[in-house]
């Protein structure tokens, strides 16, 4: 059984009002910046990313770290400074990545690991919370083995109408407690849900945010 002291997973979604993370052509212009997710959650000590999505992401941060012109170009303006710690960051903390495919990682705190079970382990060891960055399929197979301890939403005020929904991806019929709902001056919400099926305490941010009785 968890303890307290245990580590939280923690996922953190960027999606549109009517729950859209990517719209009918796969675009996703409502999103200002992939390191906000990062932003909403306590300290970490691990990331946790499935395989598909892995390469890009390592080519991404570290190119940020390594060249920041290069990712300039990229990102087609210059990088923001939560970016730039983002990258720090990811750096010098220890990544899972999660594949049945994938036989290496060129990063040296990325480690493959083939079974979610060994993803699902972290919760039982004392540490900080773990950062589960995605992707969505990632995110719903925690879900649906119940391994997931809290979803955090940041809501954009777009109506994409069509296009890949969140939850796309999850099974089954889950209970979710809403934790905090946190407005911003940008006009997004920031949610937290806690997974009914987590016995781990709220961690970090959202204690300051709304919470709800």
């Amino acid at each position: 059984m968890s303890t307290p002291t245990s580590s939280t997973l923690i996922a953190v979604l960027q999606v549109t009002l009517d729950g859209h993370i990517l719209g009918p052509e796969g675009e996703v212009d409502w999103v200002d910046s992939w390191a906000d997710g990062l932003q909403l959650l306590p300290a970490v000590d691990a990331f946790v990313l499935g395989g598909g999505m892995f390469p890009d992401y390592e080519r991404f941060w570290a190119t940020l770290l390594d060249d920041p012109a290069a990712a300039a170009d990229m990102l087609g303006r210059d990088p923001y400074p939560r970016e730039l710690a983002y990258a720090r960051v990811a750096a010098e903390t220890p990544h899972l990545v999660l594949s049945t495919t994938l036989t290496e990682a060129s990063w040296p705190t990325a480690r493959i690991v083939r079974d979610i079970d060994e993803i699902r382990a972290l919760r039982q060891r004392p540490g900080n919370a773990v950062y589960v960055v995605g992707g969505p399929g990632l995110i719903a197979s925690l879900i649906d083995a119940h391994a997931l301890d809290e979803l955090r939403l940041i809501v954009h005020p777009v109506l994409a109408t069509a296009g890949t929904p969140f939850s796309d991806k999850v099974t089954r019929r889950h209970a979710l407690e809403l934790v905090a709902a946190d407005p911003t001056a940008s006009g997004r919400v920031n949610l937290t849900y806690r997974l009914a099926a987590s016995t781990h305490p709220l961690r970090g941010p959202a204690r300051a945010s709304t919470t709800l009785a």
